[in-house]
């Protein structure tokens, strides 16, 4: 019995509030409707489980919370009979609210006045069109968004000496009705004057060359957050605050003001990975985001797994739309050992690079590929200038792991022997992906590739150039690369033409953790018809904080070597 009483003590003595014994008081509220009901409990669940203990003043309380409530949605007259039921002490019971919430009250009159430049402007004329009607219920929670919405609007469009000259909300209970006065004087409108750098170690013409705005414009504070964005966008600082000075107002113009912080001249990278397609790997990028103050960047990527190591560096000019346009030069080497494929490459190109608003992007290039290979039993040597030009868009939303999205990008390229080349060849590869959901629960991706190469001597075209399907992100069920056509010695040497394509069903197990089943189809092949292969399989999704890792289990029906292939990856889906 001893251990008994003193329980409850020790578990108050935890809570922080010895010998105090915790209520469990709560609240049945009868005859409203739900948004009014909703409100009501809103309100009492503001009183803490310390306060309700049954007496005069927590029915007081509760009363007066109620008729808040109420009051907030326009119910100024309620009748509120407050009972107690299930009584086993004054700290453990159930209080019943039986409410007649009355007549509502009506707004009579609306009067909202604007004077000053927000008197024409067109956005204030479209907020307006919001407020509360006469004849609405009051709603005081509207009365006051529309109150600081009219106040918000002015300073984002700068009305910066803006001022309510009469701001009240008027209620008569006893006649139900409600009376709604603003006048708002937003004075004149500033415009945009100079912008002042500060700290940047990039030339401010390039920097100007982003702005959002000119001298003169109607202040918006939209294009500030554009600029901010981007000029954040370039990389080359570590923050960016874009803000206007108001402390420095003259005439209508209002200074603004740019404070950036270099982002590092030097940066480093390591990144560690597998999959199944090509094991463990290992990555270390060297990255200058701005290499002088004309803004160019150079970056310096090591790739390293077993079957391949590559080396590649990038140097990019922005022109002079910064973020939309500019040249890259690259220059890298490859060594491959891939199955039958042996190749050495070296590669340089120079790019040009077009953004535009629909998300698109356009770039034509030229480059030099060297190879020194051996595919199945053919060694050879192939020197290629191959002009080219891509178009590609990507699009998601919803993180490392959309719940929508698509890829789309084609790839033309050319080599001739007028153009230093080795031999004739067309080249065209284009993928297309989708991702879609029907709900947060249920996820679909559909992925489609193709390419062809168009050559009489195809013998002298270098592995990359040639095609290979199967492996993580083509045909699952079968190794990385292993379809292909065979040359005599039964040895892959590669497709002129290839297609796959994967269909894929995603279903939210719990959390993070998806289940997927799937199917893929494809081949590459030369000069017979293709020999469709197929698979089937199902898989696990994690949704990490670096992307999807997807785990799943292959059958290949045409794969006479393995019944089952894993697969193992970590990367983005797009």
């Amino acid at each position: 019995m001893i251990i008994k009483r003193l329980i409850p003590w020790v578990i108050c003595g935890v809570l922080g509030v010895p010998g105090v014994a915790i209520a469990d008081v709560d609240f049945d509220i009868k005859g409203l409707d739900d948004a009014l009901k909703d409100n009501v409990d809103v309100y009492l669940d503001a009183i803490s489980q310390n306060d309700r203990r049954i007496d005069f003043r927590l029915q007081s309380r509760v009363t007066d919370e109620a008729n808040k409530a109420l009051q907030a949605l326009g119910y100024f007259n309620p009748v509120i009979k407050f009972t107690v039921e299930n009584k086993k002490s004054d700290t453990d019971a159930t209080v019943v609210l039986n409410i007649d919430p009355g007549k509502p009250t009506i707004i009579s009159d609306v009067d909202v006045t604007l004077t000053g430049g927000a008197a024409t402007d067109p956005a204030f004329k479209t907020l307006l069109e919001t407020a509360p009607q006469k004849g609405d219920v009051l709603n005081q929670g509207q009365y006051d968004a529309l109150k600081s919405s009219i106040q918000s609007l002015a300073v984002r469009r700068g009305y910066f000496d803006a001022e309510y000259t009469l701001a009240k909300l008027e209620v008569a209970p006893g006649l139900n009705k409600a009376f709604i006065r603003l006048h708002f004087d937003s004075g004149a409108r500033y415009h945009f004057g100079p912008t002042i750098y500060h700290n940047s170690q990039i030339n401010e013409d390039r920097l100007s060359s982003m702005m959002t705005y000119k001298e003169g414009d109607p202040y918006l504070v939209s294009d500030l957050g554009a600029f901010n964005q981007a000029l954040s966008n370039t990389g080359w600082f570590s923050s960016v605050l874009v803000e206007a000075g108001l402390d420095d107002l003259r005439n209508d113009r209002v200074p603004i003001a740019v404070s950036l912080d270099p982002a590092p001249r030097n940066q480093f990278e390591t990144g560690i990975g597998y999959s199944t397609d090509t094991g463990p790997r290992v990555k270390i990028g060297w990255r200058k985001p701005w290499f002088n103050s004309r803004g160019h960047s150079l970056n310096t990527d090591l790739y390293v797994s077993k079957p391949k190591q590559t080396l590649e560096s990038t140097y990019k000019i922005p022109l002079e739309d910064v973020l939309r346009e500019y040249y890259q030069v690259q220059v890298g080497l490859e060594n491959l050992d891939n199955n039958d494929t042996k190749s050495f490459e070296l590669t340089s190109s120079i790019s040009r690079h077009w953004k535009y608003d629909t998300g698109w992007q356009r770039s034509v290039y030229l480059r030099w590929l060297y190879s020194d290979y051996t595919q199945g039993v053919t060694s050879d040597e192939s020197n290629l200038i191959l002009p080219g030009i891509n178009f590609s868009r990507v699009r998601s939303r919803g993180g490392a792991m959309p719940y929508w999205g698509d890829k789309q990008s084609i790839t033309f390229e050319a080599g001739d022997p007028l153009l230093l080349s080795d031999i004739s060849l067309f080249r065209v590869i284009g993928q297309t992906a989708w991702i879609r959901s029907a709900n947060e629960n249920n996820r679909f991706l559909v992925r489609a590739n193709a390419g062809g190469v168009f050559t009489s001597e195809f013998e002298r075209v270098p592995p990359s150039l040639r095609f290979f399907a199967g492996g993580d992100n083509s045909i699952r069920g079968y190794s990385y690369e292993s379809i292909s056509p065979k040359d005599s010695s039964g040895k892959l040497e590669g497709g002129s033409y290839m297609a796959t394509g994967t269909l894929e069903y995603n279903y939210r197990v719990t959390g993070n953790w998806w289940a997927a089943v799937f199917t893929d189809a494809g081949d590459a092949w030369t000069s017979s018809d293709p020999q469709w292969k197929t698979s089937v399989g199902v898989g696990v999704r994690w949704e990490s904080p670096v992307g999807p890792i997807r785990f799943d289990v292959a059958h290949g029906f045409e794969n006479t070597d393995d019944d089952f292939m894993i697969h193992f990856s970590l990367g983005p889906e797009l």
